[in-house]
């Protein structure tokens, strides 16, 4: 055991710490910038569509109208689940079980019906890939239906990923303007860097697991309410709140019992979240034309985030900022999605994520083996069990 002069530096939570070179996104937390394969989420979230960003995640550059074309047409064709899938999560919906229980385990099970399944070349990784991001919209809308008791609704090859997903939930087509606001909520999803659930991924694939080892262990991870529950906890806490003339109230006697705002606050952002700050402005539109509930959380979470921060900054706190999680939850209620799926919603735009990365990591694999450092004794007499006090 080392000595107190040589004891080593432990890196609580591999804060500052590099684990990997990528070319998938960057994150100036300093400056509210956020880069997919260079590109600003600014310039995504308003020109794109979900299937291109996945083709730039995986390719690395945007695609041709042929090269999308036929990359919207194999997710399409692989959107259909199992039978048996489907069985599983009718069967744990009926239980109650966890959203994200489900999804996990759905995936996990669809990997038995994937024939390259243990087979590790970059090709058939990406067909893999693939197929669980294709799949995973059609896992969370069958949940939800089986749920309330409803038929699940095959998916449509006609429609877009996030066209057919919420036409999977609600058994109509969506408008143009509902298509539109999932998918600015998948692109900003997509991909952020060496988050908690990425890095699950990528210890996962380190030891040459699959494809689907690999996204299960992502799933798992960002169930956790520290890393992918903060925006229903952000929804739960506009709800507690009620309405705008309460916020002040409530924002003292938070701050008095050292509870947390959440949906505000980031590991790497120490400004404004930049796919926050387009969230917020497209939730102004949403407010407009839905009114109702969505309004209401509008209002009370713009009247949070002005109270919240003159509070912070009188603290010296000028680093708790809004993030995504916090306004996410407006668009998710104009858009029907309750609460409890917020996150598996979260899973389903960052499996492109976490696959990509995977499939980065293994063409220069290396198993992750960090260290942690001894702090109890050693050399201690074994006590026989008869002669212990």
């Amino acid at each position: 055991m080392a000595s107190q002069a040589e004891k080593p530096k432990v890196y609580k939570g591999l804060e500052g710490i590099y684990v990997t070179e990528t070319r998938l996104s960057y994150i100036d937390g300093l400056h509210s910038k956020l880069y997919y394969v260079g590109y600003p989420i600014e310039a995504l979230a308003k020109n794109s569509t979900y299937e291109e960003v996945a083709f730039l995640l995986y390719f690395l550059r945007l695609p041709r109208k042929d090269e999308l074309d036929l990359f919207k047409a194999l997710m399409a064709e692989a959107r259909e689940l199992p039978e048996d899938v489907l069985n599983v999560v009718k069967k744990m919906a009926s239980l109650k079980a966890h959203p994200m229980d489900i999804v996990r385990t759905a995936v996990s099970y669809l990997a038995a019906y994937d024939p390259e399944v243990g087979v590790n070349t970059p090709e058939s990784n990406l067909r893999k890939s693939l197929r669980i991001l294709s799949k995973a919209p059609s896992i969370i809308a069958a949940m939800y239906r089986f749920s309330r008791n409803l038929d699940y609704i095959p998916p449509r090859k006609d429609l877009s990923h996030v066209e057919n997903f919420l036409y999977m939930l609600h058994g109509k087509r969506p408008t143009e303007f509902e298509t539109k606001v999932m998918d600015v909520i998948f692109i900003l999803h997509a991909e952020h860097g060496m988050n908690a659930s990425a890095f699950a991924s990528l210890v996962t694939i380190s030891t040459l697991s699959d494809i689907y080892s690999a996204v299960v262990s992502g799933i798992a991870t960002l169930k956790g309410p520290l890393h992918g529950g903060a925006a229903e906890a952000a929804y739960h806490q506009f709800k507690e709140i009620g309405s705008p003339d309460k916020v002040e109230e409530w924002v003292q006697k938070a701050l008095a019992s050292k509870r947390r705002v959440m949906g505000m606050g980031h590991r790497v952002y120490k400004s404004y979240d930049p796919r926050a700050k387009f969230m917020r402005e497209l939730d102004g539109e949403i407010a407009k034309i839905y009114g109702g509930e969505p309004k209401l959380l509008y209002e009370i979470a713009i009247k949070l985030e002005e109270v919240a921060l003159k509070e912070f900054a009188e603290k010296g706190r000028m680093d708790i900022q809004p993030n995504i999680d916090y306004y996410t939850p407006i668009a998710y209620t104009a858009l029907g999605i309750p609460p409890e799926y917020f996150t598996t919603i979260f899973t389903a735009s960052r499996i492109v994520g976490w696959t990509a990365k995977a499939m980065e990591y293994l063409k220069d694999p290396r198993l992750i083996r960090p260290l942690d450092l001894y702090v109890g004794e050693l050399d201690k007499e074994y006590v026989p069990i008869d002669k212990r006090g």
